[in-house]
């Protein structure tokens, strides 16, 4: 009993051991199933997460996305506007020597006209170094006639211009007799001072006489430029002075007109060698409140009948009174082309490049515009004939006042004189002249709109340049090794985007007017030469596209929504292939116009700078005109600048100096992207794989990377320099204000947009 008890019982135990040794196995594989099912749970949430957080960038980036595609939609047709210009580059080559065996006896009359607004930004020694450098051409004198427009009727550039013609008695032959190079006194002595004198002793010494007159001329001149007034003595002496006892102000008095030089005025006609002198005139045509005095352009057709009057030139030569004559051979390289037995008579117009002397080796503010100059004016005259640029310019008289070309027309060089001198004195000749240049002379008549200088708009050297191509002439680039013209270019920052603000103003008012390449140029001059028209016409709406590209792309790099490929994706390809093309062929194309490498940067800089300020300003003003709500205006470049300013110019130092929106956006714009590239880093720090970012949006990191670095003037005038070419105070705390407003509410929206749409998937 006992036995089987024992049995019994163990066995029950047995039996009870087995089970719970199965239930236990049974707990520890399901327990092992749970454990994988979560697993795979968490890691299907978080993929879920994952595509639900791509999902959401996704969305989040899909308009700026858009916004992207027009932009590079846009850039893409405004690069095939810009090869029109590239096709067919031509570059020409006179032959002096052939001109003077065949023509020297009738070589025509040459007019040339230089222009001058205001005595305070072109200072009136400045201008007189112009006009002594176009007198003293390798021209016969007696076919030579300048004529002086001050459209600011100032007694002080008058009486520097009285001076000048005395002065050009002794400078004229002395250049001549030794062939100086450039002819402009200032440039003159400037160039021997630093290249040494020359080993004639005759030239020594009559250069020793002539800068004691030049010196004393120039003094005179300054004098009374620092007083604000003209010698009593010689006011009584010039009855030219006369003229402005019924001067009001530059806006308002009559024409000032005086013929200082003439070969009817024996006693004031010759050089101290005896040779005739050049026609000189001073001309401030009538202005009156009343009237419209249509800036440049009024002055130039006032000029243009003035001279039909007196001298009647057929060549018309205008330049700005800070583009003095480099070259006194440049008379007879234009005529090369006018007199050409072949095409000559289908020229209207000859433009010679606009060089700028005061540019450091550099180019710190691209002023050279090296691509326009040495390779889309070539690219021009290949494809009919480059734009009339307003300065350095020879004009046919006859196309320039409104003449159409037709296959007839031939040029008449035959006749003996250009001009028949009226038999009247210089008195009544100045008398007649000046009705010409009255407010109301062209009332009801075709100047400014079918002869003479196109009006109605600030860029009126364009307009006309186009209209007399679309009569059927031609134009012709020549672009000298000795260059024809040396001015003076913008020597700070503010006055650079002020100038590129009236052309790109002025060019963007001819594409909205009835002048618009697009419709006025069809089936007038070839396609090609619409296109290059158009490149200029739009160099305004350019700066939609680059201000998108320069602040979208950093913005969204905060929250890593990436906005191009991945560097991975095949995608990638094309933008890198676009950014290393186009980068490495503008600097090679730099290279080839004679630049430099940091020339090169400095020319992207003011390319970025000019897209994001200049055009902006000059669209916005240009729609407030298109309704009315703003009226024209010119503003003039200064010529004068500070001591100081000048050495920081010379050591390529950036000067802002002034406040003005302009430079407060691009502060702002700058400060913008550092913020954007300095919460990026900070984030890719800090956070584990941050440096992610390289792979998943690397175009949009070196993007931000590259603003950043072409923005260090700015940094560097906003925080480090302490001269007063500083960005001001007021600029600084204004832009630090809005970037960090535009930075702080951009990453505000991003994450209520983010919550928003977090919210609405579960």
């Amino acid at each position: 009993m006992v036995v089987k008890c024992e049995c019994s019982v163990n066995v029950q135990c047995n039996s009870y051991i087995v089970r719970r040794t199965k239930s236990r196995t049974r707990d520890t594989e399901s327990s092992e199933l749970w454990k994988s099912l979560s697993k795979l749970h968490c890691l299907i949430q978080k993929r879920a997460e994952e595509d639900s957080s791509t999902d959401s960038k996704g969305e989040d980036g899909k308009w700026a996305w858009l916004g992207m595609l027009g932009a590079e939609l846009w850039f893409g047709f405004y690069w095939l506007l810009t090869q029109a210009f590239r096709w067919n580059l031509v570059f020409r080559q006179p032959f002096r020597n052939r001109l003077t065996q065949r023509y020297e006896k009738k070589l025509p009359g040459v007019d040339i006209f230089v222009c001058t607004a205001d005595p305070d930004i072109e200072p009136p020694m400045m201008v007189i170094n112009t006009v002594l450098s176009v007198m003293s051409y390798d021209y016969p004198t007696e076919k030579l006639n300048v004529y002086l427009s001050d459209d600011a009727g100032s007694q002080i550039t008058f009486y520097a211009l009285l001076e000048a013609s005395n002065f050009a008695k002794y400078w004229i032959p002395f250049s001549k007799r030794f062939k100086v190079e450039p002819r402009s006194p200032a440039a003159y002595f400037k160039s021997i001072d630093s290249s040494g004198y020359s080993s004639d002793s005759d030239q020594v010494k009559e250069l020793t006489t002539i800068k004691k007159l030049y010196h004393e001329m120039k003094r005179h001149i300054e004098d009374a430029t620092k007083f604000g007034e003209v010698p009593k003595e010689v006011r009584l002496k010039h009855k030219g002075f006369s003229q402005w006892d019924s001067y009001s102000s530059r806006r308002d008095h009559g024409t000032i007109l005086e013929i200082l030089v003439h070969k009817r005025d024996p006693e004031n006609s010759k050089d101290v060698d005896g040779f005739l002198l050049p026609t000189l005139v001073y001309l401030a045509r009538e202005k009156r409140p009343q009237y419209f005095h249509n800036f440049k352009a009024g002055a130039m057709n006032s000029l243009l009948r003035v001279s039909s009057n007196i001298s009647n030139g057929k060549i018309v030569l205008n330049v700005d009174c800070d583009m003095y004559s480099n070259h006194s051979q440049s008379v007879r390289d234009a005529l090369c082309f006018f007199m050409d037995e072949e095409k000559g008579h289908k020229i209207a117009y000859v433009q010679f490049p606009q060089i700028f002397e005061n540019v450091t080796k550099n180019d710190l503010y691209g002023s050279s515009l090296l691509a326009i100059s040495e390779v889309e004016f070539p690219g021009a005259d290949g494809c009919g004939g480059p734009l009339y640029i307003g300065s350095g310019c020879f004009h046919k008289r006859e196309s320039l006042c409104g003449l159409k070309f037709s296959d007839q027309y031939r040029n008449d060089w035959n006749t003996s004189e250009d001009y028949q001198f009226k038999e009247a004195s210089l008195k009544e000749l100045e008398e007649e002249s000046k009705a010409l240049a009255s407010c109301t002379y062209e009332e009801n008549t075709l100047w400014g709109k079918e002869m003479g200088l196109r009006y109605g708009c600030p860029v009126e050297d364009v307009i006309t340049g186009l209209a007399i191509q679309c009569q059927g002439w031609k134009s012709v680039y020549y672009n000298p090794p000795r260059k024809a013209f040396l001015g003076l270019a913008p020597t700070t920052l503010p006055q650079t985007l002020v100038q590129h603000k009236r052309w790109s103003e002025g060019d963007l008012q001819i594409l909205l007017s009835k002048y618009s390449p697009a419709w006025y140029g069809f089936g007038r001059i070839s396609l090609a030469q619409q296109m290059g028209y158009s490149v200029y016409c739009l160099w305004a709406p350019n700066c939609f596209a680059t201000l998108y590209y320069s602040i979208i792309p950093s913005l969204y790099l905060l929250k890593g929504i990436p906005l191009f490929p991945k560097m991975s994706s095949p995608w990638f390809i094309p933008f890198a292939y676009i950014i290393v093309g186009e980068g490495t062929y503008s600097l090679l194309e730099f290279f080839f116009c004679g630049g430099t490498f940091q020339g090169w940067w400095n020319d992207q800089r003011i390319w970025l700078y000019k897209r994001t300020s200049s055009y902006l300003f000059a669209c916005i003003d240009t729609i407030l005109k298109h309704f009315g709500f703003s009226d024209s205006t010119f503003i003039i470049t200064t010529k004068v600048t500070e001591e100081e300013a000048s050495k920081r110019h010379e050591k390529e130092i950036m000067e802002f100096g002034t406040s003005s929106p302009m430079l407060t956006l691009l502060a702002t714009f700058a400060l913008l992207n550092l913020f954007c590239f300095l919460s990026v880093l900070k984030d890719a720090a800090l956070r584990e794989g941050g440096f992610e970012i390289c792979e998943t949006m690397a175009l949009q990191f070196l993007l931000c990377g590259f603003l950043v670095i072409i923005n260090l003037p700015i940094y560097q005038g906003l925080f480090l320099r302490k001269d007063n070419g500083r960005l001001p105070g007021s600029v600084a705390i204004k832009s630090i204000l809005l970037a960090l407003c535009v930075f702080i509410s951009f990453s505000l929206y991003l994450d209520w947009e983010g919550g928003i749409c977090g919210y609405r998937t579960k």
